[in-house]
């Protein structure tokens, strides 16, 4: 795979993760807000640096979908654990982007594994050696 459908590929999930974190948002408790704004507010920011990185490799941006799927939302708890998946999911999106990767995009997509990875534990996720790599998950 190229970098730069790599690149497509992990915009494709920050399209999702900030649609999803929206929702969350609406549904977050007191105690949850800043930590789901924050997240949200740094998938945004990443969703924009890799259409960026996706444009400087002149390739044409994937565009987000219409609509994605929410998770069930009733409780302060299943907010708590949506956030959660999703920043499990976005350190393995990140992970791949690493291992597809060289120079500007690797430090990026590093820097970014590493910010989901401790997201991960604000959602009560507990650290692992390898974030993002299920195989080698400490779980």
């Amino acid at each position: 795979m190229s970098e730069l459908e790599a690149l497509q590929t992990t915009l494709a999930a920050e399209h999702a993760a900030v649609f999803v974190y929206g929702a969350l948002g609406g549904r977050a408790t007191p105690e949850l807000v800043e930590a789901v704004t924050a997240a949200y507010t740094a998938h945004r920011a990443r969703r924009d640096l890799l259409t960026a990185a996706v444009i400087d490799l002149e390739g044409d941006p994937v565009a987000a979908l219409a609509a994605y799927e929410i998770p069930r939302l009733e409780t302060a708890r299943d907010v708590e654990r949506a956030a959660l998946e999703l920043e499990r999911s976005a350190a393995a999106t990140y992970a791949f982007l690493v291992a597809s990767s060289t120079g500007t995009t690797r430090r990026l997509a590093i820097a970014a594994l590493n910010e989901a990875a401790v997201r991960e534990l604000v959602f009560r996720g507990t650290p692992e050696t390898f974030p993002g790599l299920d195989e080698f998950t400490d779980r």
